[in-house]
């Protein structure tokens, strides 16, 4: 079948992206077909726009059908698939989801419960899968422990923000302006830094009476890594799961070892690579998401082809919410 794709043949900016009829061939065995109603836009999308392969994804061959995630309801099965049916409504994380159709394995499929519209499974699925590792096992924040979250009024601070407060945790989270300090006391946090008029380090310092924050979730990279070090509490973790402001580089590990911090780059796909795994993070999810006890607000829905829109509110940071693509 025939199908409209955004699809990339170099690296570059958003204007390198181009709306394209692409032939999608049937379901392979152990696949389906799904019509993608909803899509997530991502800062994976615009690393890999880039050609940024030192983050989440590898080197791919020219074209590249663009996106990593969407949501939508099942029109074809492949060969063998017998535990998912034509009309149901899913989630996936997985490549070539700038589409209006995508083939997908079965493994990556997530049910998706009716409490949950497709625009927040969209904007919120892989940010809420991310955000359930970062809080629930790569760290374990429970009450008592002390959060710094940047970015804090972005797509992922505001879920971080909500779903660290509900497991009890003090979370402070940082800002470039007043509107968006707003945006992030609406969200689950008790203290918000703007770093573009004081030093969120210092800060931080001040409101944990000099120890620091017992983790550091830090989805910016570049501008903001090295000061993290210096506000988190000995032995405490900065987890740097993102790039927004580029990578971070070489540093000097001896940076670590008067406060034996702990440092880690995670990526999603480890954490769901297991099928147990991701089906109780999926649940967990769905429970906070169904419940409402999370406010999810999308910043943007755009139509398919102003996907170099999308990319360029994303990377500018003019929404404080998620922005998806609607086929």
């Amino acid at each position: 079948m025939m199908t409209r794709a955004i699809r990339i043949h170099r690296h570059g900016g958003p204007e390198v992206m181009q709306l394209e009829e692409v032939e999608l061939p049937e379901p392979d065995a152990g696949q389906v077909r799904v019509k993608n109603t909803c899509i997530g836009v991502n800062y994976a999308d615009i690393y890999e726009r880039e050609g940024d392969h030192g983050g989440p994804h590898f080197a791919k061959e020219m074209p590249i059908t663009m996106g990593h995630m969407a949501v939508g309801i099942i029109d074809a099965l492949g060969a063998g698939v017998t535990d998912r049916h034509i009309g149901e409504r899913v989630g996936y994380i997985g490549p070539n989801s700038y589409a209006g159709h995508t083939n997908i394995p079965v493994a990556r499929l997530f049910r998706l419960p009716d409490a949950v519209p497709d625009t927040v499974a969209g904007g919120y699925l892989l940010r809420g899968l991310t955000a359930e590792y970062l809080l629930r096992r790569l760290y374990k924040v429970q009450p008592g422990t002390t959060a710094l979250v940047h970015a804090a009024a972005g797509g992922m601070g505001l879920i971080l923000g909500q779903w660290g407060s509900l497991l009890g945790a003090r979370m402070i989270g940082t800002v470039s302006s007043p509107q968006k300090a707003q945006v992030a006391r609406a969200h689950g946090y008790d203290t918000v830094i703007n770093y573009s008029s004081e030093d969120f380090a210092e800060r931080t310092l001040a409101e944990t009476n000099g120890v620091g924050a017992d983790v550091i979730y830090d989805g910016v990279g570049k501008m903001a890594f090295l000061k993290s070090l210096d506000c988190i509490r000995p032995r405490g973790m900065v987890v740097s799961y993102g790039t927004a402001s580029g990578n971070v580089g070489e540093f000097d590990l001896q940076r670590l070892h008067s406060k034996s911090i702990v440092v880690t780059r995670p990526t999603l796909r480890s954490w769901i690579a297991d099928p147990d795994e991701a089906a109780t993070a999926s649940k967990a999810l769905f429970d906070v998401l169904s419940g409402g006890k999370l406010h999810t607000p999308i910043g943007a829905q755009l139509p398919l082809d102003q996907a170099a829109a999308a990319h360029h509110q994303l990377a500018s940071r003019s929404v404080t919410a998620p922005i998806v693509l609607i086929p």
